[in-house]
């Protein structure tokens, strides 16, 4: 069924022709897309639209993509953030992953398991969503007292 809803998919990269090329592929495939190519501009985008999950290069000028996955989780942490790199260590595989990254994948990265990996973070974001509403409704009911 979440197939049927679009994910709204936030893609960073400093490489415009890369992010130009990815965002024609991914909005072929149903998603909807906001590209920027910076760190900064990938924290307001997520301070001001709605983003199920944010697709993020490791490697920026500026603030890179560990500080911009920190930066989107302290301002939405419900966001889904996939680390993509051309230089993947181990290390950095393990931060990405300690600061609250979905998933890791390396360059050039195969479409359909990006695809798959999106679908994915998008079931992950819902059913957390699900759930803090659910507690939330408890939380109000319990505090009722018809």
């Amino acid at each position: 069924m979440d197939r049927l809803l679009a994910a709204k998919v936030l893609l960073v990269d400093d490489e415009e022709e890369f992010i130009e090329l990815m965002s024609q592929r991914l909005e072929t495939r149903g998603l909807k897309v906001e590209a920027v190519s910076s760190g900064e501009a990938a924290v307001a985008t997520v301070a001001d639209h709605s983003v199920d999950v944010a697709v993020v290069d490791l490697a920026m000028p500026g603030i890179d993509g560990i500080e911009t996955l920190k930066k989107i989780k302290e301002e939405r942490p419900d966001v889904e953030v996939i680390m993509l790199t051309g230089q993947a260590t181990v290390k950095s595989g393990i931060e990405a992953m300690k600061h609250g990254a979905s998933d890791f994948l390396e360059k050039p990265v195969d479409l359909n398991v990006l695809m798959e990996k999106i679908w994915a973070a998008k079931r992950e974001r819902m059913r957390s969503l699900d759930k803090k509403s659910a507690e939330e409704m408890k939380n109000i009911l319990k505090s009722k007292s018809w």
